[in-house]
């Protein structure tokens, strides 16, 4: 196992310098990396070759050498001469935070699409960061212009640029053809009529253990099997999914709903990243409800919404209803709890279970806890009243003649009551308003 020594900068800009290192060993920790240390600087403004002080660089190295580190991380994007630059100065492998995201994405990456977004997001990450990696080599033959007098490094330089140019142009290529499949597939979804609820959120906040859980309960018959094979991987770590999933949701007595996964977000994650994933998020964009969850036992839960929010903005989801899930309140101190939401009978295992929000939140909040299996019925209620805008109660008489409709109203309604008169087939449904219009001819006056 690497150890590393963590770099960090107190800007003054804000942001909690201390949380942002915490959040890194967590990376680091995510990527099989043991943290030997850290150190931190204070500055106006970063240093353009070094990113950091010289001083604090002859700091950082005899540190690194004290520590026995064989990797040093910085907290920040570094430009490709800072890199290159400490990369001498230092004499360690040096990465930044986005380089060190890109190793975990590209270790969790598993579905065709995921592993050609990491390897796109990465090449871009690498293009610019070519100079200095050849340093060992000359750079310079001769005083002509030409390629063939040019030093061995000049050669490796531009033989690699070309190699990753091509493959970026491969990769992007491939990214457009598995685009258009999954754009056929939400297509195809929203042609069903199917509601389309999306999990976003911080990584780590417990988006694919609240998945697993609405499959556990809703996904179908108890005792078939089939819904732990639908299970999506879960595990305390940062990114421990990359890949978006869909499952159908068939509550007995409510209607079914696509609840997708998406990949969670973080702090300073690297901008190439977002757009290469952009076709993934885009199941987030396409969502009739959002559901943030929120890791409410993190004391910095407020700055990850902030940080969430600001991603969803790029991603123009504007517009799309919230619903804001505040999972893991089962660890946090009952005196933490808000206590003016609700009576007690309305409580679970303490939780203020439901509860309308005022403050800084656009839509309803909900406490609960995933693992636990805590207000999952409450959040499926919650759902269903958001989405209730696109359905309609309804008592229609349907002759015999049309059994396709029967059929179809059993398997895509919410049906109350069925009864088979003389006249035809009585069913009071909740339907979707598409449906309405459809069969609004059987409409019993």
């Amino acid at each position: 196992m690497e150890r590393v020594l963590l770099v960090g900068a107190n800007l003054n800009d804000g942001e909690d310098y201390r949380t942002s290192l915490e959040e890194l060993g967590a990376l680091a920790k995510a990527c099989d990396m043991e943290v030997a240390g850290s150190i931190c600087q204070t500055l106006e403004t970063v240093h353009k070759a070094f990113y950091i002080g010289t001083g604090k660089v002859e700091e950082v190295k005899n540190l690194a050498l004290e520590c026995d580190a064989d990797v040093i991380i910085f907290d920040n994007s570094l430009s490709p001469m800072q890199l290159r630059n400490l990369q001498e100065r230092l004499e360690k492998p040096i990465l930044d935070r986005s380089a060190l995201i890109l190793e975990i994405f590209a270790d969790r990456a598993r579905s065709r699409e995921a592993k050609l977004q990491v390897e796109t997001a990465r090449l871009q990450y690498m293009l610019p960061r070519l100079v200095g990696l050849h340093a060992a080599l000359s750079r310079q033959g001769g005083t002509s212009g030409a390629l063939s007098n040019r030093g061995a490094g000049e050669k490796k330089l531009e033989l690699d640029r070309r190699v990753l140019e091509r493959r970026l142009t491969e990769l992007r290529r491939e990214l457009k053809e598995v685009s258009g499949e999954r754009e056929t597939q939400r297509k195809r979804r929203a042609k069903s009529g199917v509601p389309r609820v999306a999990l976003v959120g911080y990584t780590n906040a417990g988006k694919s253990t609240l998945l697993n859980a609405m499959l556990d309960l809703y996904g179908g018959e108890e005792g078939e099997g089939t819904e732990k094979e639908k299970h999506v991987f879960e595990k305390d770590m940062l990114f421990a999914t990359l890949d978006t999933t869909v499952r159908r949701i068939e509550p007995e007595g409510h209607h079914a709903f696509l609840l997708s996964d998406t990949v969670g977000f973080i702090h300073k994650l690297p901008h190439h990243l977002v757009d290469a994933f952009r076709s993934t998020l885009e199941e987030a964009k396409e969502a009739d409800l959002l559901i943030q969850v929120v890791d409410y036992s993190d004391p910095h839960y407020r700055e990850q919404i902030a940080v969430t929010n600001r991603t969803l903005k790029e991603l123009d989801t504007a517009g799309i209803p919230m619903l804001y899930v505040y999972n893991k309140a089962d660890l946090v101190s009952q005196d933490a709890l808000p206590r003016h939401f609700g009576a007690e009978e309305n409580r679970i295992e303490g939780l203020p279970v439901v509860a309308k929000t005022s403050g800084g939140s656009d839509g309803d909040v909900i406490y609960l806890s995933a693992k636990k299996r805590i207000g999952m019925g409450e959040l499926l209620a919650l759902i269903e009243e958001k989405l209730a805008g696109g359905y309609v109660e309804c008592s229609l008489l349907i002759p015999y003649a049309d059994g396709r409709a029967v059929s179809y109203l059993n398997e895509n309604a919410v049906v109350y009551e069925t009864e088979y008169a003389e006249e035809g087939v009585r069913m009071r449904v909740n339907c979707k308003k598409a449906d309405y219009g459809y069969y609004e001819k059987y409409l019993e006056r």
